[in-house]
């Protein structure tokens, strides 16, 4: 399983992208326009940020509703499984009353794809086009975590009651 610790992830080129509209996937660091690593500071581009991985000084600005669930980039128990389904629901409440949505994580690749794959999933796509259009809209790094696209492709709510279930 890869993880943004190998050398051969890419950073991505731009801090954020959107997924479907008002959908938005992306992370905390990115190559900026001179190819030198930047840091995405999130102000208030967006209606609500979803953060699951927090770094100080990265935003959101005062006001800006912000949801925070740290996991790994690894296996995940069901409280943290669940918690990924949360922010899912959020995600897809908040577009649903018009309002833009940034998931985000380190790179942007894998523990925000998870949430948006799943909030993807929730409105009627299956796992493998919520995949494939997350690779195509953000990176082709998307989703490289073999682990959490098997997550995704058994559903997170079974994925969940295995965890548990091995505890």
């Amino acid at each position: 399983m890869r993880t943004r610790s190998e050398p051969d992830v890419p950073t991505p080129r731009s801090p954020w992208n959107e997924v479907v509209p008002g959908l938005w996937m992306g992370g905390h660091e990115y190559t900026g326009s001179q190819g030198h690593p930047e840091f995405a500071v999130v102000r208030d581009e967006f209606d609500l940020v979803q953060t699951l991985l927090r770094l100080p000084g990265h935003g959101p600005d005062p006001g800006v509703a912000h949801h925070v669930w740290p996991i790994p980039d690894g296996p995940l128990d069901g409280t943290q499984l669940a918690g990924v389904m949360r922010l899912a629901e959020a995600a897809c409440e908040a577009l649903d009353a018009g309002r833009t949505v940034l998931v985000r994580c380190f790179h942007g690749y894998n523990r925000s794809g998870l949430v948006v794959a799943h909030a993807l999933m929730r409105r009627g796509s299956s796992a493998e086009a919520a995949i494939r259009l997350i690779r195509d809209r953000r990176s082709p790094w998307a989703l490289h975590n073999d682990l959490f696209v098997e997550y995704l492709r058994a559903g997170l709510a079974t994925a969940r009651l295995l965890e548990e279930l091995t505890d």
